[in-house]
C-alpha cells in the first residue's frame, strides 16, 4: 500500500512539474535582457550630398563598431514586443591612400560614440527563433580634425536622426542568446559641439548614412 502511494505521489507531482518546465522553456523571449554587439559600420555623405561624379572620393568610413545593449522583452504568445536601449562606438576614421584623401564630405573626420533608443516587434518562427523589425532614435558623434600647421582642432558634430533594422534572435537556452542584425540610420540634423567657453552651434541640416551588420550575445535575466 506504501509503496502504491508512494508511486502515486511521483507520478501526481511529475504530471504537474512536466507542463511547469516545458512553460518556462518556451518563454524564451520575455523579460529583461543585456548583450554585448560587435559587427561592421559604414557610414556615407547621404543621396542629397554625395559626389559620385569625383570617383577618387567615396566620401565613406567605416571600421568595428562595439558596444553594449539593455533591453526589456514581453512575449504575447506569437508576437514579441520590446524596448531597448544602446551605446556603441566605431573604429571608422577617413583615410588617406596612396595620397588621396577621402573627404565623407566633413573633412578629416573620426566616428564616435552612438547612442539609440528604440523599440523592436517580432514574430517566433519557431520557440526558440526570433524574427524582428526594430526602429528609434538614435544620437551619434563625429570627432572633425583639423591642423593649420601648429594647432591641432578637435570638434564633435553632434546628429540626430532616426534607425530602422531587422534580425533575427536564437535562444540558446533560458537565458542566453545569440542575435544577428542589419541596421540603418540617418542623421538629418546636427550641431557643432565646442570644447571649452565657446557655445555650442544652432542647428543645421545634414544628411548622412549609415549601415551596420552585427552581431550580438547576450543574456536574459
Amino acid at each position: 500500500m506504501k509503496k502504491t502511494v508512494a508511486l502515486l505521489t511521483a507520478t501526481a507531482l511529475t504530471a504537474v512539474a512536466a507542463p511547469a518546465f516545458a512553460q518556462d522553456n518556451t518563454a524564451t523571449f520575455t523579460g529583461p535582457r543585456a548583450e554585448a554587439i560587435v559587427g561592421y559600420d559604414m557610414a556615407r555623405a547621404g543621396s542629397s550630398v554625395d559626389d559620385d561624379a569625383n570617383q577618387d572620393n567615396d566620401q565613406s568610413i567605416d571600421g568595428i563598431m562595439y558596444g553594449a545593449a539593455l533591453g526589456y522583452d514581453v512575449d504575447l504568445g506569437g508576437v514579441v514586443v520590446g524596448a531597448e536601449a544602446e551605446l556603441t562606438n566605431s573604429s571608422a576614421n577617413t583615410k588617406f591612400d596612396a595620397g588621396d584623401f577621402e573627404g565623407f564630405g566633413f573633412g578629416n573626420v573620426k566616428a564616435g560614440r552612438d547612442l539609440y533608443l528604440g523599440a523592436r516587434l517580432g514574430v517566433k518562427a519557431a520557440p526558440d527563433v526570433l524574427l524582428y523589425a526594430k526602429g528609434g532614435y538614435t544620437n551619434a558623434k563625429f570627432d572633425v580634425r583639423s591642423n593649420d600647421g601648429t594647432t591641432e582642432f578637435n570638434q564633435d558634430i553632434d546628429t540626430d536622426g532616426f534607425r530602422v533594422g531587422a534580425g533575427a534572435e536564437y535562444a540558446l537556452n533560458r537565458n542566453t542568446f545569440v542575435k544577428m542584425e542589419y541596421r540603418y540610420s540617418n542623421y538629418s540634423e546636427a550641431e557643432i559641439d565646442f570644447n571649452g567657453d565657446i557655445a555650442d552651434t544652432d542647428r543645421f541640416d545634414v544628411d548622412l548614412d549609415r549601415h551596420q551588420v552585427v552581431a550580438s550575445v547576450g543574456y536574459r535575466f
